[in-house]
């Protein structure tokens, strides 16, 4: 693989014209394509074949019009007269007509839609369940608990509710001006002195990536290139062809849409991974090419041997990082494999212009390539020429006591993980919004006023047809409903729908917590669970479905898929490792240091964003999706760390070096460029804490994070020491596998480089 990557490295230099050009009508298309061919996102995080599905599915046979509750897009307004008023006093209720003539009017509201003033409608809707409920032989008390269930005015008459679905099939549909000018008529009411929010699946749109966070992220990095190389040129050279890749990667998302469905955080997920892995990548092989200059005077020839060697550990640190990445369609959740895709693109694209744009570049440049010098390179030196760097001085300090360090190392990794036996995942909901958001706002209105569960309903839909009597059929949908009102947790349940054919009912459970709670799910699971019975009992068949049921469904779903995930990943993984490796206590020491290293990330974000800690956030359950992300594209880093730090410790001991020797050499040449890389990475992904969604806060959080304990512990601390005290056994390997293993010549074994000493020319490095 040298040997072929240095052809293509020296070919690229040499044809530097052919190859920008092709990368510029690369990026001309596939631009082209997106801006004309592109659909709406979605926000849909549904999953086919869990039970809420499952029960949805029956509900569209029983009322064919019912819409899947993910592609409803709802909208709730809230309205509040301000304390100690109700909005029935004439100057309010004069506001609130204003109100609602000017919500019927928004696009995308169909003339039908129940658009009423909250006190009317209240007014309405209690005599209509009151009398059914008499002539169903419901208890008067009974009647008004079902009528104020699902009232839209609360008890104390001041805070209303406006409810409506807007007419497109799905919630991609929903234009931004719909939005903008909801909120434009949410503004105007205002200013009558109600406080007016709302919420819903309507009111979100697809959300809008600002540029600040990159932007930050990359001038932190463009800080630490040009203190790495000491040259504006060298440094720049990085965050070029990176950001090439995001754009890149980015016009094939959005091309993406015209053939599938893609959510609206993939974009954002893919540019933070395409643009940490675009810049690390080139500064692997650009480092290796100035390296290569202290030994040679052919610029071709030196990035042909940079693109040969550390191009061949971008190669299979990129393959790890797409295989981690990739391996999210084992799963089988629709929305998850798009983001993984997604990700494994910007990946590929990243390492195939580390491979080829940055030749080309330096091709170009020629000897400017490392100009604009702000920090003449003069490395302190040993004795016997070799570099002296602070990479050795810290490899020799972890020599001196391997054990302690290996001892520190992991107690520090356990202590941040202890929080993990904490963690609660949930979807993103409105209740988990921002609190600055007018969906958080009126989330929290609505359970102030009305109850946490009155914006987390369960809808349990009920199949009599096997049942003949018709009286029996209403006997038995009562008894449903009874049997869900007497679960813990529950606040009311109440038939609420049948269908005209008599043969199904619509039961609407008010859970007494919000959606995001426990003893929500856990309602759910005692519904489930007495699921059976009931069925046999009257003879029927239910299914329990809504926004919440689907929310943790998904939820478990995720969690029950981790194990397969993992095990895919890790074992894909170790096979790789092997292959660049030759050993197998590497791939596995490499391994159990991820292990540690995602554990305690998950343990310190569990501590930050779900638990609160500082105050820095408020505490809320972690996304669902996220643990199993984190550990996909967190293996791939980690890998990469250990390729680009170890592959030289492997290329010094292939050289002749001793295994202590070769630590100490790993560090020398790799040490302070995965340093680099790694501050960059945590750059990156820092920056995106800033960006007003908790989902890409806390993913970059949580990315930061593993970043750091991953390179400055686990690589830096626990690895070497491991490696010194495994000696020689590190690179054991049984005979039979070295046999039927390819050579894949990481090293550059067979590349012509004149400069590298034999081992009996060499002085022995003092480790």
């Amino acid at each position: 693989m040298a040997t072929l990557l240095y052809r293509l490295g020296q070919t690229a230099y040499r044809r530097w014209p052919l190859f920008l050009v092709a990368w510029l009508i690369a990026m001309v298309a596939i631009a082209g394509f997106a801006a004309t061919s592109s659909k709406p996102m979605t926000d849909s995080f549904s999953i086919p074949g869990i039970p809420s599905e499952q029960a949805a599915d029956l509900q569209s046979q029983l009322f064919p019009g019912a819409k899947d509750a993910f592609d409803t897009a709802s909208v709730k307004v809230v309205v509040a007269a301000p304390d100690g008023h109700q909005l029935a006093e004439p100057t309010y209720a004069q506001a609130v007509d204003a109100l609602v003539a000017d919500l019927k009017g928004l696009p995308q509201v169909p003339a039908e839609a129940p658009v009423v003033n909250p006190v009317q409608a209240a007014a309405a809707q209690t005599e209509k369940i009151v009398a059914a409920a008499g002539q169903a032989g419901l208890s008067p008390e009974q009647a008004q608990a079902n009528a104020q269930a699902l009232s839209p005015l609360s008890p104390d008459g001041r805070v209303g509710t406006i409810s409506f679905d807007l007419d497109v099939a799905t919630v991609a549909d929903v234009e931004p001006t719909t939005i903008d000018e909801l909120f434009s008529v949410l503004d105007t009411a205002r200013g009558s002195g109600l406080t007016v929010e709302a919420n819903g699946t309507g009111t979100t749109g697809m959300a809008e990536i600002s540029m600040t966070s990159e932007l930050i992220g990359v001038a932190v990095a463009l800080i630490v290139l040009v203190l790495t190389f000491g040259s504006l040129v060298g440094g720049g050279l990085p965050i070029i062809t990176a950001l090439w890749g995001v754009g890149l990667s980015a016009a094939g998302i959005y091309a993406m849409t015209a053939f599938t469905e893609v959510g609206s955080t993939t974009p954002m997920l893919a540019i933070m991974i395409g643009l940490a892995v675009g810049i690390d990548y080139t500064l692997f092989i650009l480092a290796r090419y100035r390296s290569e200059l202290e030994h040679t005077d052919d610029r071709r020839h030196a990035t042909g041997i940079a693109v040969g060697t550390a191009g061949s550990a971008v190669v299979f640190a990129g393959l790890t990082v797409l295989i981690a990445l990739a391996a999210l369609s084992v799963v089988r959740i629709p929305f998850l494999t798009t983001m993984g895709v997604a990700a494994a693109a910007a990946v590929f694209v990243a390492v195939l212009l580390a491979l080829t744009l940055l030749p080309a570049l330096l091709g170009m440049l020629k000897s400017k390539a490392f100009g604009g010098t702000v920090r003449k390179y003069q490395p302190k030196r040993e004795d016997d020429g070799v570099v002296l760097n602070n990479g050795v001085r810290w490899a020799r300090l972890v020599g001196k006591a391997p054990v302690a360090a290996l001892l520190i190392g992991v107690v520090a990794l356990g202590a941040l993980a202890v929080p993990l036996q904490g963690l609660h995942l949930a979807l993103p909901s409105d209740s988990t919004a921002s609190s600055d958001t007018t969906q958080r706002q009126a989330t929290d209105l609505i359970a102030d006023a009305f109850g946490p569960g009155r914006d987390a309903p369960l809808l349990i839909v009920v199949d009599g047809r096997g049942i003949d009597d018709p009286g029996q059929r209403t006997a038995a949908f009562a008894q449903v409903a009874t049997w869900a009102g007497e679960q813990s947790g529950v606040t009311n349940a109440q038939l609420v729908a049948s269908n005209p054919e008599g043969t199904g009912a619509q039961i609407m459970v008010t859970p007494t917590k919000g959606a995001a709670d426990t003893e929500t799910e856990n309602l759910l699971t005692d519904l489930r669970e007495g699921q059976a019975g009931v069925e046999q009992r009257t003879g029927t068949v239910i299914g329990v479905t809504g926004l919440t049921a689907i929310a943790v469904d998904v939820s478990e779903q995720l969690a029950d898929a981790l194990p397969i995930y993992l095990s895919v990943v890790v074992g894909l993984a170790f096979i790789l490792l092997t292959l660049v490796f030759r050993s197998l206590l590497v791939p596995l020491t490499a391994t159990l240091g991820f292990v540690l290293s995602v554990l305690a990330t998950l343990g310190a974000t569990v501590w930050i964003f779900q638990d609160g800690a500082f105050g820095l956030v408020e505490g809320q359950p972690i996304i669902s999706f996220m643990p199993i992300f984190l550990i996909g594209l967190v293996f791939g880093l980690a890998m990469d760390y250990q390729v680009f730090l170890v592959t030289r410790m492997r290329e010094a001991h292939v050289h002749g070096y001793s295994p202590r020797e070769a630590v100490v050499d790993g560090f020398r040449s790799s040490a302070r460029v995965v340093a680099a890389a790694a501050v960059i990475m945590i750059a990156v992904f820092g920056a995106f804490v800033l960006i007003d969604e908790p989902i890409i806060r806390s993913m970059g959080f949580a990315l930061a994070v593993a970043v750091f304990l991953d390179a400055f512990v686990v690589r830096m601390m626990l690895i070497p020491a491991v490696m010194y005290l495994l000696g020689e056994k590190a690179w054991w390997i049984p005979r039979w596998l070295d046999r039927i293993l390819p050579n894949i010549d990481v090293e550059g074994e067979k590349l012509d480089r004149p400069h590298l000493q034999t081992d009996d020319e060499r002085e022995p490095v003092n480790a």
